[in-house]
């Protein structure tokens, strides 16, 4: 070995033991607050940006780095103080790379992401063109197609070792008559030394380069998708607004409080950035979001079937299928129908999701994606409900999905099914004809609100009924003929005992302030049914 090929070889061995301590470093910081701290106050930023600084030459290393980076810069100001102009001029190297294999890809993914978590140390005079650059990256990165990828490389990774297997019969076909098979050596022990075959797989290191490059394509997709909902994200109501809620004054008109407004859900308008807004819909980030809502396709599946190392793909490109349909939610609640394709577009978006559902005869099975599409039809429904558009799905397809999603283990599930009903409930409530099928929903939202062993479930069950029978002639016809008072009312003292008892051992502060709204909404509207019950049977 030259001088050379052994400092190579060093040098190799050096940055694979790096690799590994900086997949420690991102895993103990993935998990542990703690380790975070350390991680600020012991100089590790300029130890890894070292590391990913070379990522020209070892771009596996650099993605290591750049998995860390994105997990300690996530909710952390006392890790934004020690980056410098250098450390962001790193960054931004390695997310302007023109290199555009698919590890480059997802390490450029990887660096939008963490500079979105810098955003706020970057100078306004930068933000949009950052921001910019980040969601050109997250597009690029969408507009691959996942599923022709696999295929693609899997025929790649065919024709690798088929054309390997070839050269191994040619190298046995030229030297075959000097060569002596293994179980001929008992035969002629003394007569000269045997050489085994020599196959060339045997000489070169064993790869499974398609399937790695592969998986770094469905990574950054998924990536991409996680990033666009964190974009998307806005801050939780202010505590300010909690007490306004809490405090408001009571009436004895049901619905001068608002109570559709006190559910803890939008309680303040969510809102992008003009810079953010203009970004998403110049790179048709929205259009390639929807396409990407699709169930995976179905032949670059059956070859990942067939194949044990190439199976675990099945499972990411289902991942990337609920992701997707997560940023929908964020995408339908934030931006402007007009900016999302108008009605028309809405109702399509309806009519795909109601395929994707009701294609599965099975979905309640499927918890994650139940789970997705529940969310993004819920946001759905809300946004063309609060424009006066025409809803889409049936009450009875809803009804479908609300018995099915009522069963799961899932919390948020049943919580998205209840909140689904609650919209649909309440369009429903302004049209004539709709008794029997208020009625139907009524007893639905009455038997979780009672039964649910969760009061995160109950609570938003009772919050729908409340917008159900808020209003209308058809809802108050309706919540007499179901008994709906004198349910509340034997139930209203047993949810005050719940939330006692319960309340702070079990639920988050959030969700305890909305509980208590909740709470009081309750008593308001059991005052209103009155008011409505002695209207009808006087």
């Amino acid at each position: 070995m030259s001088p050379q090929e052994k400092k190579d070889q060093n040098r190799n061995s050096i940055e694979n033991i790096a690799n590994e301590a900086v997949n420690v470093l991102w895993n103990i910081c993935e998990c542990s607050s703690r380790a975070v701290s350390i991680f600020n106050k012991e100089g590790c930023l300029e130890i890894v940006l070292k590391y990913l600084s070379r990522f020209s030459t070892n771009v596996d290393l650099a993605i290591s780095v750049a998995y860390c980076l994105q997990t300690v810069t996530e909710d952390n100001p006392e890790l934004l103080k020690s980056f410098s102009a250098p450390a962001l001029h790193v960054l931004e190297s390695a997310m302007l790379s023109p290199v555009n294999s698919m590890e480059y890809i997802l390490l450029k993914t990887l660096v939008a992401g963490t500079i979105w978590n810098l955003k706020d140390i970057i100078p306004s005079k930068s933000q949009a063109e950052i921001i910019n650059a980040i969601l050109k990256i997250l597009s690029e990165v969408l507009e691959m197609d996942a599923g022709e990828t696999v295929l693609q490389m899997k025929e790649a990774e065919t024709q690798r070792i088929k054309t390997a297997a070839e050269t191994e019969d040619t190298l046995q076909n030229v030297n075959g008559d000097d060569l002596i098979e293994d179980d001929e050596m008992e035969e002629i022990p003394h007569r000269r030394k045997v050489r085994r075959k020599a196959f060339i797989s045997d000489l070169l290191p064993p790869t499974d380069k398609e399937l790695r490059e592969t998986i770094a394509l469905l990574t950054a997709q998924q990536t991409a998708l996680e990033i666009i909902v964190n974009v998307c994200c806005s801050e939780d109501p202010t505590d300010d607004e909690w007490e306004e809620l809490s405090s408001s004054d009571e009436s004895d008109s049901f619905m001068e409080n608002s109570l559709s407004e006190c559910s803890g859900q939008l309680l303040s308008p969510l809102c992008l950035s003009h810079e953010v807004h203009t970004a998403l819909t110049n790179y048709l980030i929205p259009k390639k979001i929807f396409e990407k809502t699709a169930f995976p396709n179905s032949t670059a599946v059956d070859v990942c079937s067939r194949n044990p190392s190439w199976k675990p793909l099945i499972r990411k490109m289902s991942i990337i299928q609920c992701r997707a349909l997560v940023c929908l939610q964020s995408l339908v609640s934030l931006l402007d129908v007009d900016h999302l394709g108008g009605p028309a577009a809405l109702q399509t978006l309806a009519q795909h999701l109601s395929q994707l559902l009701f294609s599965q005869p099975d979905f309640a099975k499927h918890v994650d994606f139940l789970e997705a599409i529940s969310s993004a039809l819920r946001a759905l429904l809300q946004t063309v409900a609060s424009k006066n558009i025409p809803q889409c799905m049936t009450p009875d397809q809803l009804l479908t999905l609300c018995r099915a999603g009522i069963h799961s283990s899932n919390v948020g599930v049943r919580v998205n099914v209840v909140s689904i009903l609650g919209i649909t409930g309440s369009v429903l409530a302004k049209e004539d004809g709709t008794l029997d099928t208020l009625k139907t929903i009524g007893c639905f939202l009455l038997e979780v609100a009672t039964k649910d062993p969760s009061l995160v479930v109950a609570g938003e069950a009772l919050d729908a009924l409340f917008d159900v029978f808020a209003d209308g002639k058809e809802a108050e016809r309706a919540s007499v003929q179901i008994k709906l008072l004198s349910a509340l009312k034997e139930f209203q003292p047993v949810f005050k005992m719940k939330l006692r008892k319960e309340g702070r051992a079990k639920y988050s502060p959030d969700q305890l302030c909305v509980l208590d709204n909740v709470k009081m909404n309750l008593r308001r509207f059991v005052a209103y049914q009155e008011t409505v019950e002695k209207k009808l049977t006087t």
